[in-house]
């Protein structure tokens, strides 16, 4: 069976959008939970592809860092204001029951 994707929350993405994807029973975690708070958007990416976190962010930044080759494990890229909150929970758990780990390697899914 597939893994599931698990989804790291950058550092603009409200909380409370991890504790609605763990609520729908979707590992989630924002990088303040996993003490990442101030680190440099190509370590955020380093860190996920080595831990196998699908990065969520608002930060089009990372659209760079995936043009450099780099490798990662998927993210997932939005305007900032783009959902509520609500709005993104249902957005990230679709995503969630479509794709597993596998077929996020290196891959980027816009909102």
């Amino acid at each position: 069976m597939p893994e599931k994707i698990r989804f790291l929350l950058d550092e603009h993405i409200p909380a409370a959008v991890a504790a609605g994807l763990k609520r729908k029973g979707i590992t989630s975690a924002t990088v303040h939970e996993l003490g990442r708070s101030g680190v440099s958007d190509a370590e955020h990416l380093q860190f996920a592809f080595e831990e196998g976190w699908v990065l969520v962010t608002f930060d089009s930044d990372f659209l760079v860092l995936a043009r450099q080759d780099k490798p990662h494990a998927g993210f997932v890229w939005c305007a900032e204001r783009k959902f509520s909150i609500g709005q993104l929970i249902r957005a990230l758990a679709s995503l969630y029951a479509l794709v597993d780990r596998e077929s996020m390697q290196n891959h980027i899914v816009f909102l």
